[in-house]
């Protein structure tokens, strides 16, 4: 069985995706920035904008059931490597004792100039 839910987010409905897809014990979120009733939030701030990005990611995750625990793997796009300990630092308060599997880029942009970092959130729900 697979459940799709969606955030309201600007570009669900126009781009045709979902903002997370549990698919069996599989839970994948949608990229997620600090875009927050429709407007970029914490301009200029790439922890701000990381810690908001994951706080969306981890509320995508609990409306399926699942919680920071059952986080397996992240993946962060930033747009300039200077951000990279900013958004490290967001990255392990959030997962520091977690310790999924992560990845960071270096993108040449986001959707809106102001977004300086996009993450990705994969949890798994399987037995313990």
């Amino acid at each position: 069985m697979i459940e799709r839910i969606t955030s309201g987010g600007p570009w669900e409905d126009t781009f045709g995706y979902s903002r997370a897809v549990l698919a069996g014990d599989l839970a994948l979120v949608a990229g997620c920035t600090a875009t927050v009733d429709g407007q970029v939030v914490h301009v200029g701030d790439p922890f701000e904008q990381a810690r908001t990005a994951f706080q969306i990611a981890l509320w995508s995750l609990e409306r399926l059931g699942l919680g920071r625990d059952d986080v397996v793997r992240t993946r962060m796009y930033i747009t300039d490597v200077a951000h990279s300990a900013d958004v490290g630092r967001a990255h392990e308060l959030l997962f520091g004792e977690v310790r999924p599997v992560s990845t960071i880029l270096v993108v040449a942009g986001l959707l809106d100039p102001r977004m300086l970092v996009e993450v990705e959130v994969e949890a798994y729900r399987g037995d313990a």
